[in-house]
C-alpha cells in the first residue's frame, strides 16, 4: 500500500444509520482517507450530557471503513463495499456540543483484509476518541 498513491473523490453510498444520525461522508482527500462530519446536537448527547459512546463508535467505524473501501478500489472510480470484522475503541475525552470529526486511514492489508485506524477530535482540535479496525472486502 503505497503512501504516494492519489485517490480519486469518490462518493459515499448513503445508509439509514447515517441519515439517523446526521453526519457527513466526505470522500474527497487525495490521500485515501475518509472523513466522517457530525455537528453534535441534544439528541447526540448521553445522560450525562456528552456525545454518545455508540455515536462515536459508528463514526469511527464509518472511518475507517470508507478510508478501507477507497484502499481497495485500488484507485478507480467506484469505492469497494467492506465489513467491518474487528473494531477496538478508545474513549479519550468526552465531546460536547458543536463539530466533531472521525478520520480514518488504512494501516495496511491485502486484497481482502484491510487494517485501518480512525480518530474523532472535536473543533478545538482534542483527541475524543480513537479506533483500530480490520476490513473485509463484501461478498459480491
Amino acid at each position: 500500500m503505497s503512501g504516494s498513491l492519489r485517490f480519486p473523490p469518490h462518493k459515499a453510498p448513503g445508509s439509514g444509520a447515517q441519515a439517523l444520525i446526521g453526519y457527513d461522508i466526505d470522500l474527497t482527500a487525495p490521500d485515501g482517507s475518509a472523513r466522517v462530519i457530525l455537528d453534535v446536537e441534544a439528541r447526540h448527547m448521553n445522560r450525562v450530557e456528552t456525545l454518545h459512546g455508540g455515536i462515536h463508535a459508528m463514526m469511527l467505524d464509518a472511518a475507517a471503513g470508507f478510508a478501507a473501501s477507497r484502499q481497495l478500489a485500488d484507485g478507480g472510480p467506484q469505492i469497494v463495499p467492506v465489513v467491518t470484522l474487528s473494531l477496538t475503541t478508545s474513549f479519550v475525552q468526552s465531546a460536547q456540543l458543536g463539530k466533531v470529526v472521525a478520520t480514518g486511514r488504512v494501516m495496511g492489508g491485502g486484497y481482502k483484509i484491510v487494517h485501518a485506524e480512525a480518530e474523532i477530535h472535536d473543533a478545538e482540535g482534542r483527541l475524543c476518541s480513537k479506533a483500530t479496525g480490520v476490513f473485509k472486502r463484501a461478498a459480491k
